[in-house]
């Protein structure tokens, strides 16, 4: 080795200094998001693993409990793009997508970018739209390009659709086909706040706080520092048995009788991007069967369809989920 030549280990030295510089800046945006909304911090760790492994996100719960506030700001604490489009049962799919029109000064057709050309797209109330139009976003969510008059368009980088549907109001909406459902990483459950949660929201708005104008939110980590977790998140070491772990977990929920729709071999790919996120977001270099755990209900919920028999007596995808967990062994 030539004297000026640098060490071996300098490269994975360089790597775990980026890694630590991106999981600070992340943790800082956690904070940030913390200093505007009260009790999220399952959620907000799901949505930033859905940034690091490019997935999308489907928030389910009921009106007023920040759902909207959460990811506008996240957008601003990374300082990206958002835009927010409420989902009605007369909005098109040219105006999600855009579309092409005339151009007054050049006397030609020009094409008008929709609102999904940003770096997350909001898609609020996503099943009060008819199925044309969520099918709209099915491009998008896996290609990341939309295809309009045969011409595809590339989508901003990153790109993060997270919807919202609320889970009790079912009068004038559209269940999400399974394929739409298959596109997203996570399935989350926003709860109401616990008593001391709720007390703290309110002393916020006694102290002036107000959702709808006056947050303002400085942008805490970088795209390069995004980049630079991405990368990370891909070095987390992935034993084999851990990896087989995931595919005994997905062909469980095949082979189980109260399943009727098991997991794809998406879903079990889905799995395990989740699970090394959440792995490196809680500081690990290597994936353990207990963050495989963590993420099997907010990945695998919406991807499962229980016998209809079973859902009528009360039965739910997280329980038969949690008894699936209990029936496949786990590695040492």
């Amino acid at each position: 080795m030539d004297p000026g030549d640098p060490a071996p280990s300098a490269q994975p030295d360089l790597d775990v200094k980026a890694s630590n510089r991106a999981r600070e800046a992340l943790q800082q945006v956690r904070a940030s998001i913390g200093s505007v909304v009260v009790g999220q911090d399952g959620t907000v760790t799901g949505l930033l693993a859905a940034l690091l492994v490019r997935g999308h996100v489907l928030l389910e719960g009921v009106p007023g409990v920040a759902k909207t506030l959460l990811v506008t700001t996240l957008a601003r604490s990374l300082d990206l793009r958002s835009t927010r489009v409420q989902f009605t049962p007369d909005l098109m799919p040219s105006d999600v997508t855009g579309q092409s029109i005339l151009d007054p000064d050049g006397g030609g057709v020009r094409f008008r970018e929709g609102p999904v050309f940003t770096n997350l797209f909001l898609a609020d109330e996503i099943n009060r739209t008819p199925p044309r139009t969520q099918a709209a976003l099915l491009e998008a969510m896996q290609e990341r390009q939309v295809s309009v008059d045969g011409a595809a368009r590339n989508l901003p980088t990153p790109f993060l659709v997270v919807a919202t549907q609320n889970p009790i109001d079912h009068e004038g909406t559209y269940p999400l086909p399974d394929a739409q459902l298959d596109r997203f990483l996570f399935k989350l459950v926003v709860g109401y706040p616990d008593r001391a949660q709720e007390q703290d929201i309110l002393a916020r708005h006694l102290d002036g706080m107000d959702a709808g104008s006056n947050i303002e939110v400085a942008p805490v980590a970088t795209a390069a520092d995004l980049e630079a977790a991405r990368r990370a998140v891909a070095q987390v070491r992935v034993e084999p048995a851990v990896r087989d772990y995931v595919v005994d977990l997905a062909r469980a929920t095949r082979e189980t009788p109260s399943i009727e729709l098991g997991v794809s071999p998406r879903g079990a790919a889905m799995l395990l991007h989740a699970a090394t996120a959440w792995a490196w977001l809680s500081g690990r270099e290597y994936l353990s069967p207990d963050e495989v755990k963590a993420v099997v209900k907010p990945t695998l919920r919406h991807r499962i369809r229980l016998r209809p028999e079973l859902e009528l007596e009360g039965a739910t995808a997280d329980g038969v989920l949690d008894a699936t967990l209990a029936s496949v062994a786990v590695p040492r």
